[in-house]
């Protein structure tokens, strides 16, 4: 067993387990990532990227690609179709990553369109055949992350478990919905907890873990070996240290935003929200300028992430609008969250 996967878990009985920042388009590029490590998450992994266009060089997507010496262990995502690509871009990863994850849990059309994704789940014996050639082809641990199903027929995730374990995964991710439901209903963790108690490798369950109460609610029912956060991490890097401070794994006042402000205790939620995303912000800007660099597309996605539901921020948009560079946008944002508190 890999030094970055672990062993299986039991049932949970209190003790701290491992967070994971869950791959996500537009959200988790490197420095979000090195945010939410900074904020509490154990594991990142990159944005799911397109295995076909890594093999064909496409200076885009090895982009999502890079990566910091400080983001241990390294996991990058892959999705496709072809599984001679996703061999192909498996091994051209292979020698600068600690784990490849596969992914098998995206329902945007334009992935499933290429029988990619979470559509592979309609096709058990091609998904699984995929991942024996990968597991054969590189020698660092292969992890996947798919969905309950497709939703047209019986769900097959713990059957497509028991397959991939079989065949050499080391590690794998569920995210109790199916294709159909994309983001809709409410996440299906007695499934989760089928798959969990069928295979000796971990489990992490992924969907509707929000905050402290629901992440233990989550791992009393299913036993995972972990979480798994998506939306709720979108804007909120500080879920996962919420999350360990209110479970008891991590002291509020180890918290960075919390030692900035001595009076901490005296402000109002809406005043700790201010602050605590001010200094999140203010981290995320350093942290791409001694990185990748400030990207407009990528800062406006989060700065629109960050603000949401803060009073005022429907003024957001056009605050960043008036801005004629990329640090001055920056610096908006810094101020506007400054006020805050």
């Amino acid at each position: 067993m890999s030094e970055f996967i672990g062993p299986k878990q039991g049932p949970w009985d209190g003790e701290a387990r491992p967070l994971f920042l869950a791959p996500m388009s537009g959200v988790t590029d490197l420095p979000y990532r090195l945010l939410a490590k900074e904020c509490g998450a154990d594991v990142t992994i990159t944005e799911f990227t397109n295995s076909t266009a890594l093999t064909r060089e496409a200076a885009t997507s090895w982009r999502r690609m890079e990566t910091h010496e400080t983001e241990v262990p390294f996991i990058p995502q892959i999705f496709g179709g072809d599984p001679g690509d996703m061999a192909t871009a498996a091994e051209m990863l292979a020698p600068s990553a600690d784990v490849i994850d596969l992914n098998f849990g995206c329902p945007a059309p334009k992935v499933t369109n290429i029988c990619a994704g979470a559509a592979l789940m309609g096709e058990p014996d091609r998904l699984v055949s995929m991942v024996e050639t990968i597991v054969e082809r590189v020698d660092v641990p292969v992890t996947a992350k798919m969905r309950l199903g497709t939703g047209r027929d019986a769900n097959n995730s713990t059957d497509i478990c028991e397959r991939l374990e079989a065949v050499g995964a080391q590690r794998l991710c569920i995210h109790g919905r199916t294709l159909r439901q994309r983001y809709s209903g409410v996440a299906d963790w007695t499934s989760i907890k089928e798959a969990v108690d069928r295979v000796d490798v971990p489990v992490i369950a992924n969907g509707d873990v929000v905050d402290a109460a629901s992440a233990a609610a989550c791992l009393e029912h299913t036993g995972a070996s972990g979480l798994m956060i998506g939306r709720g991490a979108i804007g909120r890097p500080t879920v996962f240290s919420d999350i360990k401070v209110g479970l008891g794994w991590m002291d509020l006042h180890d918290l960075p935003w919390v030692k900035t402000h001595g009076r901490w205790e005296s402000m109002d939620e809406t005043e700790q929200a201010f602050a605590s995303r001010k200094w999140c912000w203010d981290r995320y800007i350093t942290l791409s300028e001694s990185t990748i660099g400030l990207q407009g597309k990528w800062m406006q996605r989060h700065a629109i992430a960050f603000t949401k539901g803060l009073p005022g921020a429907k003024k957001i948009r056009t605050l960043m609008h008036e801005q004629t560079t990329n640090k001055a946008v920056a610096n908006a944002i810094s101020g506007f969250l400054g006020e805050g508190f």
